[in-house]
């Protein structure tokens, strides 16, 4: 147990406690896989697998001062506790978050070994090491930590109360929890979680990857602030990488689901680019993983339908509001719940959109159009008509998907600010639909140009000015840290 009053010392104690444990059930795990020995029960019992864990007491003279930030802040006396996995990897977000409440409230930082254990799968990959995957699992988990359902949750962060008497949540996301997610990450991606960065893109479409990579490869030959281009296969490149280009198209990225592209930068401030495929089902998965990693926010650039007579093929909708008939999320937060715009994130979406078009005023208004989006989990929507024509007419719907409200929703769920451009591909109202030779062509023009304003618009955002965590996406009884 180990008291600390500086943050730096106290993500040190943390990485020294978790890498023991690591360190121990590897080498437990080598000694069962070739000699046949079995972890020793006492020192189990004594911690040797568990997860470090994070303590902080508030217990003030008076009631809390009346700080009005998003987070850092302690909103009752108390306990609050966390288990906590990779403190390395979460350095900045530590730091982040225990500055603000060490500068401004009398608290005690604890630091000290949880009973949570770490599961086996979690430090050690089938393979790495000869005869691993030879063994059963069922045989490795009753010897070993292993992945238990009943430990991984989100009933932090969907408002579940806790007893009044335990140690309140420090964070959304626990030990247990993040690891889960980040080797699914690994997995979906195809690419380590080291290298996300905390400004993430979403595409529903490969061909934005495309104008992505051409992009990102340019700023590494300008010699911009970015470092590296990390791609869905394992692949990582700087701008001394020869025949970059090829190499890239030639990786794996085929092989996964959600292929990621991680355009690197200085404590992680670069851009990440996952196509999550269609549907909302996908845009949960990818969500509910990522916001593990606490982002500083998201965007969508993605296609949808134009709903309105005066709308084109090609032009902008920026989503201000959502009609929810994803589905994907009603159990974890109702529909009839408003998801509310975050406004310094829809300032740049619009100020990018008018600085790559080159359009203002008028002209600007006439090609992005600001409305609701709706977002169904029917592809064929359209054969049933005259279901869906009464609700777009009451929500005054002007475009319809299948991603942005899921992504908007997860992030006002689970806390990561958000913001969504699409572009319209077809009026299937209106009797313009896709035809591969019109498809074609406007592909080709708008593309390159779609993804520059996400591009520029996390460009504005990480440049600092904007104060991206809302409070409007927090709880009264919210955890301390974001």
């Amino acid at each position: 147990m180990t008291k600390l009053k500086n943050p730096k010392d106290i993500i040190s104690e943390l990485e020294k406690l978790y890498s023991q444990s690591v360190e121990a059930l590897c080498a437990a795990l080598q000694d069962y896989l070739h000699e046949g020995k079995t972890p020793d029960p006492e020192a189990r019992a004594n911690g040797a697998f568990c997860y470090p864990e994070l303590i902080i007491r508030y217990n003030p003279d008076g009631p809390p001062p009346p700080i009005s930030r998003a987070f850092g802040k302690m909103s009752e006396p108390g306990t609050y506790s966390t288990t906590v996995t990779q403190p390395e990897f979460y350095r900045h977000y530590l730091i982040e978050q225990l500055e603000p409440l060490m500068r401004d409230y009398d608290i005690e930082v604890e630091v000290k070994r949880s009973v949570a254990e770490i599961p086996y799968a979690y430090v050690w990959e089938q393979g790495q090491a000869s005869g691993l995957d030879e063994i059963n699992p069922a045989e490795l988990a009753k010897w070993f930590p292993a992945p238990q359902l009943s430990d991984i949750g989100d009933e932090i962060a969907d408002g579940e109360l806790y007893a009044p008497f335990d140690h309140r949540p420090l964070a959304l996301f626990d030990g247990p929890r993040t690891d889960f997610s980040l080797k699914r990450l690994q997995h979906y991606t195809g690419t380590p979680v080291a290298h996300f960065q905390r400004y993430l893109l979403f595409t529903n479409y490969h061909r934005y990857v495309d104008a992505f990579v051409d992009w990102g490869l340019d700023q590494l030959r300008s010699g911009s602030r970015y470092q590296q281009l990390s791609v869905a296969g394992g692949l990582v490149v700087d701008k001394s990488t020869e025949k970059a280009r090829a190499q890239i198209d030639n990786a794996p990225w085929r092989r996964f689901q959600m292929p990621a592209y991680h355009l690197t930068a200085e404590n992680g401030s670069g851009i990440t680019l996952v196509n999550i495929g269609v549907g909302p089902s996908n845009a949960k998965t990818i969500t509910d993983h990522l916001a593990v990693l606490r982002p500083e926010c998201w965007i969508m650039v993605g296609h949808c339908g134009g709903l309105r007579h005066s709308q084109a093929i090609g032009d902008y909708v920026l989503a201000h509001a959502y009609l929810r008939d994803d589905h994907v999320l009603d159990d974890v937060l109702s529909p009839d719940i408003p998801i509310p715009p975050i406004a310094e994130v829809q300032m740049a979406l619009q100020e990018a959109s008018a600085e790559v078009t080159g359009d203002t005023g008028e002209a600007l208004k006439k090609r992005l159009r600001t409305g609701t989006v709706v977002t169904t989990d029917d592809r064929n929507w359209e054969l049933r008509f005259s279901d869906s024509a009464r609700r777009f007419n009451q929500s005054r719907a002007i475009a319809i998907d299948m991603e942005s409200a899921t992504i908007a929703a997860n992030g006002f769920r689970l806390r990561v600010p958000y913001g969504v451009l699409l572009c319209v591909s077809d009026k299937p109202l209106h009797g313009e639909i896709k035809l591969p030779g019109a498809a074609n062509k406007f592909y080709e023009k708008s593309i390159g140009q779609h993804l520059q304003i996400g591009v520029a618009t996390l460009e504005k955002l990480a440049s600092g000015d904007a104060k991206l965590h809302s409070r409007k996406l927090r709880a009264f009884d919210e955890p301390p840290f974001r």
